[in-house]
């Protein structure tokens, strides 16, 4: 009997303790790809946001994991009037997306769904990951905000170096990252 109480006690403490244990590996802490999709890049909006149609032909709208270029100017579709202008090396990041992926086959790891619901996640071409080249050539910067592992450490390397080297949007005397940009136009929007 006293065996058996002991091997309860083991068994109720040990279990809570082991599915905590698993619950938190699995936390948000970790970037980890739900699915794979393979497709075509049919369209790129900015040096961030592309299109891909899936061989069965559906049509997702993938926002690039982990990075944030620079914004390029956007239109009001329902007026067709400029409701915010672009940022420095906004048409470049774009033209060096285009130029990498636009009407090749890709794969894309999807991570998360953002709140506009675009795909989140990891382009990868042939052996190549598109995200970091970007960050790497200096046309997009990390999105650290998002970033997890296992992609935070590269891709912070990645800018780190791109930086040092003074590639694309660090060669700039007044870089102003993405995010504060948009924080900054939309704060003079309510104004």
């Amino acid at each position: 009997m006293t065996r058996s109480k002991g091997f309860l006690i083991q068994f109720f403490f040990f279990v809570p303790a082991f599915i905590i244990l698993v619950a938190c590996t699995e936390s948000p802490v970790y970037a980890k790809a739900s699915r794979t999709v393979k497709g075509t890049v049919t369209r790129v909006y900015d040096g961030d946001t592309i299109q891909i149609t899936t061989l069965n032909q559906t049509i997702l709208r993938v926002r690039l994991y982990g990075i944030d270029a620079p914004e390029t100017p956007k239109t009001d579709y329902q007026t067709g009037q400029w409701n915010m202008p672009g940022q420095s090396h906004g048409k470049e990041s774009a033209e060096a997306l285009k130029n990498k992926i636009l009407d090749h086959k890709v794969k894309l790891d999807i991570i998360d769904v953002d709140r506009y619901r675009r795909m989140v996640g990891i382009i990868r071409l042939e052996n190549r990951n598109i995200n970091l080249e970007m960050l790497m050539e200096g046309y997009a910067d990390c999105y650290i905000k998002y970033l997890r592992h296992p992609y935070r450490k590269p891709f912070l390397d990645a800018c780190r170096k791109a930086k040092s080297a003074k590639r694309g949007i660090w060669s700039l005397p007044e870089y102003e990252r993405p995010q504060e940009f948009r924080r900054r136009f939309r704060k003079q929007g309510m104004d």
